[in-house]
């Protein structure tokens, strides 16, 4: 690369960012640029006219989907990607992505410019008023509590290393966000561009369960009278979650899914026990949680005294949150699906100390737990009423769902106990950090990772509001990643509505008519919103026109790939 000084080795620091990314595995580089692009957009210009190979560099119009797109596509690959913003206002835009991405242990490395320092005497330095507003003393505290690692760029030449180190950090145990700032004068001065494409200065560090721990975990749980498996954030990738079935089904152990944000068994899988907890923990004298932020609800769920409870996954003990006090007998930090698979092996080379007991007891599971799923199922497919339960719509889309690979994702929108749902990469529902506007970006980015692959989205109305819909559907018709929305549209904020009535289920608000603060009347037609960017989009309110509807969305992504969206009444 030559910046026209002579030296076919001297580049600016802003050009090798994305030659640095590519030399670390990083596919795409999600971006919302501002007045401190400079040199990374003349770098990016140069590379394509030297055609050099770089990530695909996308513009994305808001930051929240950014973060959305990142979080989708790794998900999907489990590659790391990066995104940058622009200075202070641009990174306090994607904050929320970045809270989400640590709650749900994502890694991405996270960018964005800083406003230059010096007003004048630099390259670099402010050109335009803005540069005085956007100065902060400390940027890095917009997003630090949700990062694993931050740092300012100071000189140029630290650039490769501090990306390295960047990517190694947010990929290892726990996975997590990585930031870095970016000044403006520094990504403008050159720096010899030797050795940017040499192999990455350090590696991830991955936890590995001590094999004591798990031995001692399998035989807790073969010595068992009644065992039960937690799981919330699902079994960690497709070898994880063969083996968690293979060892819920081969040792008769149920698993719950209590607020589950990715299955970790089939939803038909014979020990698939739903999502409460309280008909379990009562009797449970081993419990194996893995990877749950929230297990059960303390106030509500009690495990018995007794029970010993293992607490298994990247950060079992949840060391971000200041208070998670569930009990844990035993702590294995691990990678999740090398975790289940080692505590598979454990079990297959002990002995069985009553085998009696444990075929005594699959034959009381069994059809108690047919029975259970039966009647979920049976109470969303024939319910009457003039307007659709958000169960009744996802059964209606797991129907319409079986010829295809899917992914669903749920944002308030079609709950998981009525879906059948098969396979690791099947089902995805909000972060409980609870950033409303996920689901939208975050299933663009699993298309964007996987294009042969049908991706739902499922939210409620106030969330597709929060996902900055516009600026979704501008970048879903830019880059052909057509997507099926839908919109469960209660014209409210029902999770608000819910919470106070769990707190106050006789109170003014309880009885009110209207309740304050949550409705969301009157809805707008989000079939046009769709529409305005080539999308197909339909307004649905009677039940018997859904199945024909979602057939003809389907059809739309798939064979005629462009987004589809159904804005569907529900009560």
């Amino acid at each position: 690369m030559d910046i026209g000084n002579g030296s076919r080795n001297a580049v600016t620091a802003g050009s090798i960012i994305f030659s640095r990314l590519k030399t670390l595995g990083v596919d795409y580089v999600f971006a919302n640029s501002g007045t401190d692009f400079p040199p990374i957009i003349e770098g990016l210009a140069e590379a394509a006219a030297s055609g050099v190979d770089l990530p695909h560099a996308m513009t994305i119009p808001h930051e929240h989907a950014a973060l959305g797109m990142a979080h989708g596509y790794y998900f999907m690959t489990g590659k790391a990607q990066a995104v940058i913003l622009h200075t202070n206002v641009g990174l306090a835009n994607g904050a929320i992505g970045a809270i989400n991405a640590a709650t749900d242990h994502v890694p991405m490395l996270l960018m964005s410019g800083r406003t230059p320092t010096l007003e004048k005497g630099r390259f670099g330095a402010r050109t335009v008023p803005i540069g005085w507003g956007q100065e902060m003393r400390d940027q890095a505290a917009l997003v630090r509590e949700a990062v694993k690692w931050d740092y300012e760029l100071r000189f140029p030449e630290q650039i490769s290393d501090v990306i390295d180190r960047g990517h190694a950090i947010a990929n290892s145990t726990p996975k997590g966000p990585v930031y870095i700032s970016l000044p403006r004068e520094v990504l403008s001065e050159t720096i010899d561009a030797g050795g940017i494409t040499d192999q990455p200065l350090m590696a991830p560090a991955r936890a590995e369960a001590p094999a004591g721990d798990v031995e001692t975990a399998a035989a807790w749980l073969l010595a068992a009278r009644n065992p039960v498996i937690f799981v919330q954030r699902g079994a960690g990738d497709a070898e994880g979650f063969r083996a968690l079935s293979d060892i819920a089904d081969r040792y008769s152990i149920p698993v719950v899914h209590y607020w589950a944000t990715q299955i970790g068994i089939p939803t038909n899988h014979a020990m698939w026990a739903g999502g409460n907890p309280a008909p379990w923990l009562s009797d449970a004298d081993v419990i194996l949680v893995i990877d749950a932020l929230a297990p059960w609800m303390p106030e509500i769920h009690t495990p018995r005294a007794d029970a010993r409870i293992i607490q298994l996954g990247p950060n079992p003990l949840f060391s971000r949150f200041p208070v998670r006090n569930f009990r844990s007998n035993l702590s294995i930090a691990t990678e999740t699906a090398a975790g289940i698979a080692a505590l598979a092996e454990a079990m297959e080379t002990l002995e069985d100390p009553d085998p009696s007991a444990r075929a005594a007891r699959r034959a009381k599971l069994l059809p108690a737990l047919s029975a259970q799923r039966d009647k979920e199922v049976a109470a969303a497919r024939d319910e009457q009423g003039p307007l659709m339960s958000k169960a009744h719509v996802a059964w209606c889309l797991s129907e319409a769902l079986k010829e295809h690979e899917t992914t669903v994702l749920s944002e308030l929108g079609c709950p998981l106990a009525p879906m059948t749902l098969g396979h690791a990469q099947a089902w995805y529902q909000e972060p409980h950090s609870g950033g409303l506007g996920w689901s939208l970006p975050c299933a663009m980015g699993m298309k964007l990772a996987r294009p042969d692959r049908l991706v739902v989205a499922t939210l409620g109305d106030g969330s597709y509001m929060f996902a900055n819909p516009v600026a979704c559907h501008q970048i879903m018709e830019a880059y052909d990643i057509p997507v099926l929305i839908l919109i469960l549209n209660n014209a409210e904020w029902g999770a608000v509505r819910q919470s106070v009535t769990m707190l106050y289920p006789d109170g003014f608000a309880a009885k009110a008519n209207r309740m304050p603060l949550t409705g969301l009347s009157p809805s707008p037609d989000f079939s046009k919103i769709a529409e305005a960017s080539n999308a197909w989009g339909r307004k649905i309110v009677d039940r018997a026109d859904l199945p024909a509807a979602l057939k003809a969305a389907i059809v739309e992504v798939t064979e005629r790939k462009r987004t589809a969206l159904l804005d569907i009444r529900v009560a």
